[in-house]
């Protein structure tokens, strides 16, 4: 089987490796089957779709609608270098997922609108299919509503044309979409458990996604009801994808 990519732009080790192997433990791959790069770290160089499955794009600590100025060059490097991997992505319609950093580079790819009117606190909420988002094979499997992890500090406020709505939630209207067949992007994060996301929480504390003093009510707000199938979409979009 040809491998998959996954590019993260977490410089912590910590929450950088723990991102992998829960990469790794929801989509059902082993190492090798899964390349890593950090790009935080060095930059994309030259990819050549036809090495790969597939893309998959973690979260990460940069925001696509921050002032351009406030953007470090390292944000800057990894933006140009992701929009230019999506033109050719994009144009041959390749497997590509995104999540939670992911919905916002292929966002600001197709043009939607990206701002701080939907962000979430770090927290489980309650996701719902729509019409097309339950005929898709991604979510096939899943309840037409469900419980995800989300935290974060932006979000589409409007999609551009070329995407397709797949899940939605009440406080923030867009939390799943598809561009042509195959490029897929969620603002929830299928790729956590339970542990994994309070191992980011304590992380970032003093990062901006909650108080000084709200670490222990975040920690409780991430565990008030079970997250249970979102990690079945990494694998099923694995065993939709892989190839020879």
């Amino acid at each position: 089987m040809k491998p998959f990519l996954l590019l993260a732009t977490r410089a912590e080790d910590v929450p950088a490796d723990d991102e992998y192997a829960l990469f790794l433990r929801f989509t059902g791959l082993e190492p090798r089957q899964l390349v890593r790069k950090r790009l935080e770290a060095e930059p994309l160089g030259e990819i050549d779709l036809d090495d790969w499955s597939g893309i998959f794009v973690g979260g990460g600590p940069f925001n696509a609608s921050d002032a351009p100025e406030r953007k470090s060059a390292v944000q800057h490097r990894v933006e140009r270098e992701i929009s230019g991997l999506l033109d050719e992505v994009i144009a041959r319609d390749f497997p590509f997922f995104g999540a939670c950093y992911g919905i916002g580079t292929v966002g600001a790819h197709q043009g939607a609108v990206i701002d701080s009117t939907y962000r979430e606190p770090i927290s489980v909420v309650e996701v719902s299919r729509t019409a097309a988002g339950a005929s898709d094979p991604l979510l096939a499997g899943l309840p037409d509503v469900f419980t995800a992890f989300v935290g974060h500090k932006e979000a589409i406020t409007v999609l551009p044309p070329s995407a397709t709505l797949l899940a939605r939630g009440a406080a923030c209207p867009v939390q799943m979409f598809r561009v042509g067949r195959n490029v897929y992007a969620t603002q929830f994060h299928p790729e956590l458990d339970v542990d994994g996301i309070s191992t980011r929480i304590r992380v970032y504390a003093g990062h901006g996604y909650f108080a000084a003093d709200e670490l222990e009510l975040t920690l409780g707000a991430v565990r008030r009801a079970p997250v249970t199938h979102t990690g079945t979409i990494l694998r099923t979009f694995v065993e939709r994808y892989a190839r020879p």
